[in-house]
């Protein structure tokens, strides 16, 4: 509602689309998600289900091995795909650059990581999973992290508020697409959610921090393609590996 977006409201968030980040976007993401998974977990399953809530949010004792398969080939697969979209060669990045990646990552776990996973993978995909299987409740989750995102593509955020709907769409479809990958891990690590959000704000930290110095002649709207590409080879290699089952065990008898 403000002049960061549809510009409604005769108000500016201080310090440009970073100041709008900090002070309009990231409340909102802290109020949405994760309030709303405390609250629903609360109602539904008391003190119990908010035990379980809080062990798998605080799960980080696991194989280090999953640590390191998840922060090197994030931005290995990036890179690749950016390069396979432009037929442009990354450039090393500078040493300060480098140093700041992974506090950055810190930070984005933080903030976007907690922000959001903690309300879907760790509170919707177990329920979901038990109801309807890993398949239909990654096709659940998908869309709904996507919708939630919609409206900021009226921001700053996504170049609004007159943005190309093809920007909206490609979103929409690589969201759904990473899901799959969020869901296998998920499942294959025990239900660690700190890995979960490793995983996702990666994504992030790499295109926020990395990309426009490893490509500076590059295209400002590759890095969705390349997500794109990305999300739905990985999408299709899980789906076909597992055989739809997304890394969930069988539940014996």
């Amino acid at each position: 509602m403000s002049e960061n977006g549809l510009g409604v409201g005769e108000f500016t968030f201080p310090g440009g689309a970073a100041g709008s980040q900090l002070l309009g976007v990231l409340p909102g993401a802290h109020l949405g998600p994760i309030v709303s998974a405390l609250l629903v977990t609360r109602a539904c399953e008391g003190r119990a289900g908010l035990r379980s809530w809080r062990r798998r949010l605080t799960t980080f004792r696991v194989n280090w091995a999953w640590y390191v398969a998840v922060l090197l080939p994030v931005p290995a697969a990036l890179t690749l795909a950016t390069m396979a979209r432009s037929g442009d060669h990354p450039v090393l990045p500078p040493a300060l650059l480098l140093l700041a990646y992974l506090p950055g990552l810190a930070l984005q776990l933080i903030t976007t990581g907690l922000a959001e996973e903690p309300g879907r993978r760790e509170s919707a995909m177990p329920r979901l999973q038990r109801r309807f299987g890993p398949l239909r409740a990654t096709l659940i989750v998908g869309p709904l992290w996507g919708d939630w995102h919609l409206p900021l593509f009226l921001t700053q955020w996504g170049g609004g508020p007159h943005v190309d709907p093809m920007k909206p769409l490609e979103f929409m479809a690589t969201v759904i697409a990473f899901s799959f990958a969020m869901t296998w891990l998920f499942n294959r690590s025990g239900e660690s959610m700190p890995l979960v959000m490793l995983l996702h704000t990666s994504v992030n930290n790499y295109f926020s921090m990395a990309w426009t110095a490893m490509f500076p002649s590059t295209s400002e709207d590759t890095p969705a393609h390349a997500f794109l590409l990305t999300s739905t080879t990985a999408a299709l290699i899980l789906l076909a590996t597992t055989r739809g089952r997304l890394g969930l065990r069988a539940v014996r008898i």
